[in-house]
């Protein structure tokens, strides 16, 4: 089996969920090198084709066309110029609103709406039931081989025009506010806990479990103009009232 072929079955595998760029093992995620090397030698053997519609000009390599979805893949795509990459994974009752974009590598797990204008980047990892809202942001991650993708677990309410990048892991049932941005250099106040939050020793962004986050700010120390640096907030763990105000509408579904 050539380079080409080796990643054409593992996009078909990867569209049909068999496996996995990422995946939860023994309490913490893993990412899978092999699969991420061959979505790599995708684009290095593919050449450039016209994929042009009607009065739409698309170029891009052979190999990675836009995925075609049939009605027995029970995924809901509204008309409007939503794209999803060959290689990604959406699972049945997964909603996606116009215009939004799902790159190769990406799991997109049941019950979760992508929203309009919403990006979910290479080899992100979406769980079950999750929102998320108008421009959010999903960051992508091919190289480094190694380096884990965006990872959002199951229950999680992501705001509107939020961005998550660079291996941020948010647990299940956090909820981030609209306009929350989130890096690997981000730190993150715990006010509950009076703590930051920063990358750990495999220098990842963990948002722990229920955590609610909020745009926010903090003094800079030694600072004679007083001037502020962004800092994300986690003001309260998820209650009742915070479920009530982001539950999600199955009618819509």
């Amino acid at each position: 089996m050539n380079n080409l072929d080796n990643f054409n079955t593992i996009c078909r595998q990867l569209e049909k969920g068999e496996i996995r760029v990422a995946e939860y093992k023994d309490g913490d995620w893993f990412v899978n090198p092999k699969i991420k090397e061959a979505i790599l030698e995708g684009f290095r053997y593919g050449k450039m084709k016209d994929f042009s519609q009607g009065t739409f000009s698309f170029f891009d390599k052979d190999s990675v066309p836009a995925r075609q979805f049939t009605m027995e893949d029970k995924v809901r795509i509204v008309p409007g110029g939503t794209t999803v990459r060959c290689g990604a994974y959406l699972a049945p009752s997964v909603v996606v609103m116009p215009p939004a974009y799902v790159n190769i590598g990406a799991y997109i797990d049941e019950g979760t709406m992508i929203d309009s204008h919403a990006l979910v980047g290479s080899c992100a990892q979406v769980g079950k039931r999750v929102h998320l809202s108008a421009a959010a942001q999903l960051g992508g991650v091919l190289e480094p081989i190694g380096a884990l993708p965006v990872i959002i677990e199951d229950d999680v309410f992501i705001g509107g025009n939020c961005g998550i990048y660079e291996g941020t892991i948010v647990k299940s049932k956090a909820v981030i506010a609209s306009g929350v941005i989130i890096t690997r250099g981000t730190q993150i106040y715990d006010l509950v806990n009076d703590c930051f939050i920063k990358a750990d020793e495999q220098n990842r962004i963990i948002i722990p479990e229920g955590a609610v986050v909020v745009a926010g700010s903090r003094p800079i120390a030694n600072n004679a103009r007083a001037m502020q640096v962004y800092t994300p907030i986690i003001v309260k763990y998820r209650d009742e009232k915070t479920d009530s105000s982001i539950v999600l509408e199955d009618i819509l579904r």
